[in-house]
């Protein structure tokens, strides 16, 4: 009596390879695709907040937040939620008499420049005062030097800038600046910084290993905690 064996062909192997492949391809095009999403979001989103902050200096001659006439030529913006008009966009910690990178919303959104509705109301942040990133982390528009190497002066000056909030991975923050800037974290016009996504977050660090980024390079593989600045 002949035994009859069993068990897979070449070609039945080879056919399950192939599937194998296919599969994995898939997954790998799907994450590169969720990828590019969220790094156009993020670039959409920063791109539309300073054509808002531009276009509503052209209208007002003043900064939104920082504007001292806003409850008088903006509709439902409140008296409470009127700025010092010294060019500037700062925390009521930091020179404004009152909190004017959150006023900043409310008076972008009641002037139309932004969509949403939010309405002024002192530190923390919440959903109906500032608006957030698709990591659910709150954006700042403010005057400061909370970005980059982040010293201080000399190394890093004050001026006005637009963070996009906290825990965004440093592979979607490498991709942007690549995409907008020149790559390098600490330089150009968007930089790392470790701005906490306000609310009491947790603040990103950067400069070392493991961190969001080590000498002038974005960190690889991804750090999960990071955040970016534009600089205006």
């Amino acid at each position: 009596m002949r035994r009859r064996q069993t068990g897979f062909t070449l070609i039945e192997i080879a056919i399950v390879l192939v599937i194998i492949g296919l599969l994995l391809g898939g997954v790998l095009k799907g994450q590169e695709l969720i990828t590019s999403a969220r790094v156009r979001n993020l670039i959409s989103q920063q791109d539309g907040i300073k054509a808002a902050y531009f276009g509503f200096l052209d209208r007002f001659r003043s900064l939104p937040g920082d504007y001292s006439l806003a409850s008088t030529n903006i509709a439902n913006v409140a008296v409470g939620a009127n700025g010092n008009g010294n060019g500037q966009i700062e925390s009521a910690l930091g020179g404004g008499t009152i909190d004017e990178h959150v006023a900043v919303w409310d008076h972008l959104s009641h002037a139309g420049f932004i969509n949403g509705s939010y309405t002024y109301a002192a530190l923390p942040e919440t959903p109906a005062t500032v608006p957030a990133n698709p990591y659910v982390r709150y954006i700042q528009l403010i005057y400061d030097n909370t970005y980059g190497l982040g010293a201080g002066p000399p190394a890093v000056a004050l001026r006005h800038n637009i963070k996009t909030g906290n825990q965004i991975p440093s592979e979607i923050l490498s991709e942007i600046d690549r995409k907008i800037d020149d790559g390098n974290p600490v330089g150009g016009v968007f930089q790392f910084s470790p701005y906490n996504g306000g609310a009491g977050g947790t603040a990103p660090t950067g400069g070392a290993a493991g961190q969001c980024y080590v000498g002038t390079t974005w960190t690889a593989p991804t750090v999960s905690n990071c955040g970016a600045a534009s600089l205006l």
